[in-house]
Order: structure tokens, then sequence, then C-alpha cells
């Protein structure tokens, strides 16, 4: 009998490329409240397919969950992720973040499905490499301690969310017996990721032809990883037992780049030379990031899309949908 999965804000970034590859061998179901993720003609091409079906819901409304049957895999994607998001709706981020994943949990326990995969991130650790200064380890493997750096700052609306939610994984198998995985994201990338980040916001400002072009924090560090072997690294921390109960970074370990290098790089996809204008990065933001993928690699996954042709991709995405 073919397997059926659940995929939380399955309408977006990640989650329609994550449903798009489950599709191939599981019934899929999709829900999304549509407020950052679109019924798009991506969606409705995917839809098409009779093992895929849509539900619209809200997770911080309870009573929506009675539209959700009981899944072998249950993928919690939903989040109101973007930078500009966490300074300018704070609230929203808090709520989609902290009572719609609570309610996830206390759904998948009464509905009895099979394991649960929380989506974290990154920031969850941001404020410790304030704390540990030179021994912060990088790259960061997934045991160093999570923090954020001040509650009056409010980026760490979302990053707060994030410890909450790795905790009540924890805290629901404690009291619930349930299997869980927690994959955390590294810079994700690639094609239908909205504007809210730093690839599309330099793809979007290189096609207009910004002169000066603006850079925000210039030799600030990442490492990026294209989504397609995001989704494929979350299914197989799904459906791998190895990775059971455990906490998995998700991203790439090679090709550190500077901010400044990778608007050099996609600027040189646009074809023109404006002036660059480097200025400080937004308070809070992190100087260097890297994951330590051992633990992934150590259940046989190994990244393939590079730096290069994985933005020259999502280059030529933006430039076809400019007006997504």
């Amino acid at each position: 009998m073919q397997k059926s999965a659940l995929i939380t804000g399955g309408a977006g970034f990640i989650g329609l490329h994550l449903a798009r590859l489950l599709s191939e061998k599981c019934e899929v179901t999709i829900a999304d409240n549509l407020e950052r993720g679109r019924f798009d003609g991506h969606l409705r091409v995917l839809l098409e397919k009779k093992n895929v079906s849509f539900v619209k819901m809200d997770i911080t409304k309870e009573r929506d969950f009675s539209k959700l049957d009981s899944s072998d895999f249950v993928y919690h994607l939903a989040a109101i992720n973007g930078t500009r998001n966490f300074y300018e709706i704070p609230d929203k981020v808090l709520k989609v973040g902290a009572t719609g994943t609570l309610n996830v949990l206390e759904w998948f326990v009464k509905s009895k499905s099979g394991k649960i995969l929380f989506s974290s991130s990154s920031e969850a650790y941001a404020g410790t490499k304030e704390i540990m200064g030179k021994r912060f380890p990088i790259p960061t493997p997934e045991n160093v301690p999570l923090s954020i750096s001040s509650p009056e700052n409010p980026r760490w609306s979302y990053g707060a969310t994030k410890i909450l939610g790795e905790v009540a994984m924890h805290s629901f198998r404690k009291r619930h017996k349930i299997d869980f995985t927690i994959v955390r994201y590294h810079n994700i990338y690639g094609p239908r990721m909205g504007f809210d980040h730093v690839v599309p916001e330099f793809i979007m400002r290189a096609l207009s032809h910004e002169n000066p072009f603006r850079i925000f924090g210039g030799d600030s560090m990442r490492s990026f990883c294209h989504v397609d072997d995001a989704v494929l690294a979350t299914k197989l921390a799904m459906e791998n037992r190895k990775a059971d109960n455990r906490t998995i970074h998700v991203g790439r370990d090679d090709g550190e780049i500077k901010i400044a290098k990778l608007a050099e790089k996609i600027i040189a996809l646009s074809g023109y030379k404006p002036r660059l204008s480097v200025r400080p990065a937004p308070e809070g933001s992190i100087m260097r990031r890297c994951p330590d993928i051992s633990v992934l690699k150590g259940l046989g996954f190994r990244p393939k899309v590079g730096l290069d042709a994985g933005l020259g991709a999502t280059f030529n995405w933006y430039k076809e949908n400019a007006d997504y």
C-alpha cells in the first residue's frame, strides 16, 4: 500500500519542492493557509496528480485540524520566514511558530500518525555564537547549545519559535512516545522562494540594474544549499530509522562564500556592471554560518547541485517569473 504524507506549509518554498518529490511514491496532502504559500500554476500542475490533494487550513486554529486524516509521515514545515517579516510582523511569526507547532503536535498524537519531522533552522543557535565567541565551532555540529541574543530584538521571534519547537518534539516524545526527526535548514535557496531572502533579493535588484548595488554585510559568510538537495535530505531524514528522534543539519559544509562575492556572481549573470555599495549587516545578523553535516552524510546523503549551477537556474527562473 502506498504511504501517505502530510506537509504543513506545503504551498510554500521548500514545501512544494518536497511535495513534488514525495508525490513520486506517496499519497501527498498539502496543507496551507496561503498567507505566504501560493496557489499558483506550479501548485495547480502538482494537484493534477491523483495522489496529491490540497487542504486550506490555519494551524493556529484547532478546529481546522478536523480537515486532516492520519498520515504515515507528517512534515511540519509551516512557518513565517524572511528577515523582513521577523521585524515587521513578529507577533504573527510567534503565533504560527509557537501556537501552530503545539497544535500540530496535539493533533499528531490524537490522529495516531506515524512519524513527524519538524523543520528547525540555524537561527535556533544564532545567539550562541555571540556568547561563545572564538570557541564556537564552524562548521557547526548539532549539539551546540541553542540560544537567542536578546528578546528585545524582534529578529529573534523566528529563532525563539524554532527553539520552542525543538523542545516540544522531545517533550511530546517523553510524554507520548512519538517518533520524530528535527532538521535544521541552513541557507536553502532556489526557484519559487519568494523575495524575502538574500538570493532572490539580489536577483531582482540585478534584473532591475540597480546602481549603485547595495550589499548589506558584504563580509558575512554563508554556505548555500540548493532546494533540490534540501528536499532529498529531508525525505532521507524522515525515512531513515537511524535519524529517529535526532536532530540533523541540512545544508552544505563546503563552498562558503562572502555575501559580497555572492552578489558579484548574481550581477555577472545579469550582464551589467554597477558600482557596489557595501553597507553594515542588519542588527543581530551572524558574521559566519556553516553547518557540519557529518550526521547527514552518515545517512548516505551527498549534495549534488553546485553553487554556480544552482544560482544560474534560480536566476533564470526569476527572470522568467519576474511578476511572480
